[in-house]
């Protein structure tokens, strides 16, 4: 029994998915033991375990990578979710603001920030890899810090100043980093 995934992503996001002379889709293919079919016309994507699939969620990773990609994100990065402690969220800005072009594109501007800014604040502050990108913003990296950085878009797209966001992933940033200090320190302790 093959379990085969469909899915779709946006047309103009399909070469960046296949690459040039079909090396970024071979690279996911090999990454994951699986196979792509691409249609360029549709953006229609299957993606089908290989025989050598070793990892159950071989089939699952290559739909989230090629997702990602879909989603804005460059193939380094959106590979990185090969890794089992990877994960990709997509925020569904339409389910925040409604249908309004007006809305999402103010929104839109508003988590971007003048220059990127706010963008590279969340992303650098949660640690964590962010694409804006049509109606969505895309968050890679690991759950706990997922979860910070989705409470940052959150606290924007509710209407919050961009200081108090900062201030809250300064907060969050400096917990996380005692935290993990905390972990290693346990690690070493046990290592003795």
């Amino acid at each position: 029994m093959t379990n085969i995934e469909y899915l779709k992503i946006p047309r103009e996001r399909v070469g960046v998915v296949i690459g040039k002379q079909g090396i970024i889709k071979e690279e996911i293919e090999k990454a994951t033991q699986t196979k792509i079919e691409i249609d360029s016309e549709t953006g229609s994507v299957s993606i089908d375990p290989t025989e050598e699939a070793t990892d159950p969620l071989s089939v699952w990773k290559a739909r989230y990578i090629v997702k990602a990609i879909g989603r804005g994100f460059n193939p380094e990065i959106a590979l990185k979710l090969t890794s089992d402690e990877m994960m990709l969220d997509i925020i569904n800005l339409p389910d925040y603001v409604g249908k309004s072009k007006k809305a999402i594109l103010r929104q839109k501007g508003r988590i971007i920030g003048k220059d990127g800014r706010t963008r590279d604040i969340i992303s650098e502050m949660a640690e964590v890899d962010v694409s804006v990108y049509g109606k969505t913003v895309s968050l890679i990296g690991d759950m706990e810090r997922i979860q910070v950085a989705r409470e940052a878009v959150d606290m924007i797209l509710h209407g919050a100043r961009h200081k108090s966001v900062y201030a809250f992933l300064e907060k969050k940033n400096r917990e996380l980093k005692i935290k993990e200090f905390k972990r290693i320190a346990k690690d070493e302790k046990t290592l003795l």
